[in-house]
């Protein structure tokens, strides 16, 4: 590109109010800010995320984070060029509520509107963040999501596998949660598993005896469940040790069969240039860990974004926005908020797949 354009980026998918702006012309693109409001303590009472608590919490937050990214970018409103805005999937309240203040911002100002995937927006934060060239494969895995993509250009994606039922982030929040852990759960498991001893209680390792790269986490959930409560039965209550062995043997398990289907979707996938990872799983250490051994014995580079880019964020929705415009894409007012929006539109629906349970 040989101008410059400043794109604002909203997100408000799940439980995270974002906005960023992206500036880009020749070169690499830059993120001037990216301004994130969490709603982890308007949740906390309720173990997971309450859908009607966080679209409100979005309409209140929204104009508040879109001020401090300008004021933090040093760009004005009259300076943007361009509104991308999550337009799915995610809670249908919250998306709502990001799209309405995109269309409002877009119509203010006369400028181009651009919907963007969600998911999208994670699966190519490898090239904004490390100017990974397609094609390359890209877990994405997160508290609502997981499958593994091929990433062929900024919108050909060939979904290899997904979770028929839970995603991780969701199991480890449902873990933490019985185990009397904080929310959210997959920080507070990792933290409490770094004490414990991952060989204590046999834990399964679902679908590693069928082919393919589906996964499902359900079955590891309830066997976590089991456990706890034959301890509680036997001895009266949980130890400290207890939970932190618990936590150890969960994250071990899903570890191993992150690893081993990474490795099956590596196979046969011919011209990759990296394996990617992103979503707010990724932010786990041990996990990253062995998926990155994963790449090394593929081969491949192994490409984690930093861990503010890893979890909702906007910088990513403005860069995924850019690219459609870029390739002349825009929306009118007539954008819709979705709550499922698949990247691979002639992939057969996952069925359960998605946010269930306290996140929908």
């Amino acid at each position: 590109m040989t101008t410059a354009l400043t794109i604002l980026g909203l997100e408000s998918s799940c439980d995270d109010t974002a906005a960023a702006v992206l500036r880009a012309g020749e070169g690499v693109p830059a993120i001037l800010s990216s301004i994130v409001a969490g709603q982890t303590d308007l949740h906390a009472a309720f173990g997971g995320v309450v859908p009607e608590i966080a679209a409100r919490a979005h309409a209140e937050k929204l104009d508040h984070v879109v001020e401090r990214a300008l004021a933090a970018a040093g760009v004005t409103l009259s300076q943007i060029d361009a509104i991308a805005v999550t337009a799915g999937p995610g809670l249908i309240g919250g998306v709502l509520s990001g799209v309405m203040a995109a269309k409002g911002l877009a119509m203010g100002l006369g400028k181009p509107l651009v919907g963007v995937n969600h998911l999208a927006g994670h699966a190519l934060t490898p090239v904004l963040t490390d100017g990974l060239a397609f094609p390359y494969l890209m877990l994405l895995v997160s508290g609502g999501h997981c499958q593994f993509l091929r990433v062929d250009g900024p919108e050909a994606f060939t979904r290899l596998g997904g979770t028929i039922d839970d995603a991780p982030g969701e199991a480890f929040d449902k873990v933490a949660r019985l185990l009397g852990l904080s929310q959210p759960g997959g920080p507070a498991v990792e933290a409490a598993a770094l004490a414990g001893n991952p060989a204590r209680f046999d834990l399964p390792r679902p679908l590693l005896d069928r082919p393919g790269c589906d996964l499902s986490f359900s079955g590891l959930k309830t066997a976590a469940l089991r456990a706890r409560d034959q301890l509680i039965a036997a001895q009266g209550g949980l130890s400290e040790q207890d939970r932190a062995d618990l936590c150890a043997g969960f994250q071990e398990a899903v570890a191993d069969v992150l690893a081993i289907k990474s490795a099956r979707a590596l196979t046969g996938q011919p011209g990759l240039t990296g394996f990617a990872v992103a979503g707010g799983v990724a932010a786990n250490r041990a996990l990253r860990a062995r998926l990155m051994a994963v790449a090394a014995d593929a081969g491949l580079p192994f490409i984690a974004p930093p861990l503010a880019l890893c979890t909702d964020n906007a910088a990513m929705i403005a860069f995924a926005g850019l690219l459609a415009l870029q390739a002349g894409r825009t929306d009118d007012l007539t954008l819709s908020a979705r709550p499922r929006w698949p990247l691979d539109r002639d992939a057969t629906p996952l069925i359960g797949s998605g946010k269930k349970g306290a996140k929908a």
